[in-house]
């Protein structure tokens, strides 16, 4: 649905299982992914919806997730690390957010990479604490792989979800990219 000024946008929240818990879905009519959270963050998932299109601006509905976006997360938690970089986005943040969350989906699975490294790739080498604002306010975990980006030292820093589900991410693009966390990690800064 094309949404016109003071119309309100219908959305479909759904649910698919995943390995970390279930994940909450919010899609629009033509099945571009609006927000991919954990369900039992469903609070942080409404507050980011609301700053991104106005609390007045759009209605959550109950439906089924699109098919191949439910396919991609499924073949991800199977091991096909690759298969969420097609998913289909609709990001709707400000532009340098939307910078920011362009630029996490280029990160290769199993390579993390630190904030500042991030904000030199973006050409805003001064800017890593603006970009670990952008990366904090990420509608979409696991699709915009925020879970990459880890602290200078190698440390794991915030992640919404917890660092428990991080590691766990991390550890499994490890697994299928072919290599170990603490070498990834180690690697990270050559």
């Amino acid at each position: 649905m094309t949404q016109g000024r003071g119309e309100m946008e219908t959305l479909t929240i759904s649910t698919v299982a995943s390995p970390l818990g279930d994940i909450s879905l919010v899609s629009d009519g033509s099945g571009r992914l609006l927000s991919c959270e954990y369900a039992d963050l469903n609070e942080r998932l409404a507050r980011l919806l609301d700053r991104r299109l106005g609390t007045a601006g759009y209605q959550l509905q109950p439906g089924p997730a699109p098919v191949a976006v439910a396919a991609a997360i499924d073949r991800y938690f199977s091991g096909d690390l690759a298969a969420i970089d097609a998913v289909p986005v609709l990001f709707k943040g400000t532009d340098f957010q939307e910078a920011v969350w362009a630029a996490l989906r280029q990160i290769p699975a199993g390579t993390p990479e630190s904030y500042g490294q991030l904000a030199v790739r973006l050409g805003r080498a001064n800017a890593a604490r603006a970009v670990g604002h952008a990366n904090h306010n990420n509608p979409m975990e696991i699709v915009v792989p925020c879970h990459r980006v880890i602290g200078q030292s190698g440390a794991l820093t915030g992640y919404a979800g917890g660092l428990d589900r991080k590691r766990w991410l991390l550890a499994h693009e490890a697994k299928f990219a072919s290599g170990d966390l603490e070498s990834l990690m180690a690697r990270r800064d050559g």
